[in-house]
């Protein structure tokens, strides 16, 4: 799998499993976008990676506005020419709120719904008119989707849905579409979220280890490659077997 010269973007890459993303990436000889809208976080992880040898810019970008995502892509393509492949990753979640449907703010859900449900359409819409023919778009899932945990799940299982309406409207593109569902992933926003409980999550999945963002870019490599150019539409988990589907 040889990725040299080409260009891809992430969202939320200053921290977590995005930032493993963004530098993975990197290593691997690609040309990273780091969207994210915390500034300082995203300007270091870009920074970071350019003083290790790699090429990145970061940019600010919010992903429940579409102008600001389209205003990504611009940037990104006055910066290299295209968009070979994008990583939707930017998610509230390290801080969000434990509330049910009865009793959660209705401005709070719209907002959460709006970055995790539809950023990355939004996204993807401001990158696909700078995506050539063979390009990839990876949309990070979550097991959580089929856990019944709350407006977290449902906005992934709405993610899940956008990805496979999106594999067959990109076709004609030829831009494929799928996405990655983690397990637990060690990472501080799960600490903050789930605290010890991920570690006894653990102890119910047949691999019993919490997973690793590298554990995420291996698979996300392999989707953005040729390897994959016959799948599209799939949602992949790469969790431990936590979440075994038929």
């Amino acid at each position: 799998m040889s990725f040299k010269d080409k260009v891809v973007v992430v969202t939320g890459a200053g921290g977590g499993i995005g930032e493993g993303y963004a530098r993975r990436f990197a290593n691997e000889g690609m040309k990273v976008c780091v969207a994210e809208i915390n500034a300082e976080q995203g300007q270091r992880v870009a920074d970071e990676i350019n003083a290790a040898g790699g090429e990145a810019i970061f940019v600010k970008v919010d992903v429940s506005d579409e102008q600001s995502c389209i205003a990504c892509g611009n940037v990104v393509k006055e910066k290299w020419g295209k968009i070979d492949y994008l990583l939707n990753n930017a998610a509230i979640f390290g801080d969000m709120k434990i509330e049910g449907y009865m009793n959660v703010d209705i401005n709070y859900l719209n907002k959460f719904m709006a970055v995790n449900a539809h950023g990355c359409l939004l996204m993807t819409r401001g990158c696909v008119p700078h995506m050539p023919k063979g390009s990839a778009i990876v949309n990070q899932s979550s097991t959580a989707a089929w856990m019944h945990t709350g407006f977290y799940g449902v906005a992934k299982l709405t993610m899940n849905g956008i990805t496979t309406s999106l594999a067959n409207e990109l076709s004609w593109r030829k831009i494929r579409v799928n996405a990655i569902a983690p397990g637990p992933t060690e990472t501080p926003a799960l600490r903050n979220t789930a605290g010890s409980y991920a570690d006894e999550l653990v102890k119910t999945m047949p691999i019993k280890r919490l997973g690793t963002p590298d554990d995420m870019a291996n698979a996300a490599l392999f989707l953005f490659s040729d390897q994959a150019s016959f799948i599209t539409g799939l949602i992949m988990n790469v969790d431990g077997g936590q979440c075994m589907r038929v």
